[in-house]
């Protein structure tokens, strides 16, 4: 088991809840901005999470009123060709680094996620959202087209959602992030670290290694055609089949117990 506090740094804190980790943002004085170090951070992380066995969900949020403001416009002000192209690259493989993680990653946003933030919450698993959040991404506003965020928000929404969003910069409410499919849930305020906690823990419920196998596939498959992907999932259905928690799954339900899950 990774020793949690060995993530925990002064602008992002981790701790445990059984198979549960929660990354929480801790900057709130900077409306929890993806600095440099911030970044790196969250890259880290979620590198050292991919091998612990005994994390089987992990929840993603932060302290404040704001989720994240994106970017931190004081350190994007006047940096050479190579510098830009680092910051985005290493954004970017932080980002990739969720889906590539054999856990799902919930975002629990409290408040507003824009640019950068608004890209953190689209690339995550799930998403559950206080009524209070808004999205947004806003770079066109000062010059600067919200490229990167626009990747996985145009895989999470329908087009034209995500041209209206890119091409004006205003927000959209949490309802409407839920009735697009940028979030699955809106919530009361109270009731936001509840209710993801108890999406977290009714996925835990399932086998970790099952979970794994699936969450590979759907995004392995997603931007492969029809036949493509059968072919691929038939693959993954008999891989998973073979694995002691299906049999064991299996076995299970035919004699009327409980599973005893060893993901794996």
């Amino acid at each position: 088991m990774l020793p949690i506090h060995s993530l925990t740094t002064d602008i992002l804190t981790a701790e445990r809840t059984d198979s549960i980790v929660r990354l929480t943002l801790n900057r709130p004085e900077k409306r929890n901005a993806l600095s440099v170090e911030m970044i790196a951070g969250l890259d880290a992380a979620f590198t050292a999470l991919a091998d612990d066995k005994s994390a089987h969900v992990i929840i993603l949020a932060s302290k404040g009123t704001v989720f994240s403001s994106g970017h931190d416009l004081k350190e994007m002000h006047g940096r050479t060709e190579e510098e830009y192209a680092q910051i985005f690259s290493n954004c970017s493989r932080m980002m990739q680094r969720i889906q590539q993680l054999p856990q799902p990653v919930i975002a629990q946003v409290q408040g507003m996620a824009t640019a950068a933030g608004c890209q953190l919450v689209a690339a995550c698993d799930l998403a559950v959202a206080s009524r209070n959040a808004s999205f947004a991404t806003p770079g066109v506003k000062i010059g600067l087209f919200c490229s990167t965020p626009m990747v996985p928000l145009m895989r999470s929404v329908p087009t034209k959602v995500a041209m209206e969003m890119l091409l004006t910069g205003q927000p959209i409410s949490a309802e409407r992030a839920a009735n697009v499919g940028l979030i699955n849930q809106v919530v009361d305020p109270m009731d936001l670290e509840m209710v993801t906690l108890d999406l977290a823990r009714s996925i835990t419920q399932a086998s970790a290694a099952t979970i794994g196998l699936g969450k590979a596939a759907f995004y392995r498959q997603y931007a492969m055609t029809s036949t493509a992907a059968y072919s691929d999932a038939n693959a993954t259905m008999t891989q998973n089949a073979l694995i002691h928690d299906a049999q064991e799954g299996i076995g299970a339900f035919l004699q009327k117990r409980a599973p005893n899950w060893k993901h794996q």
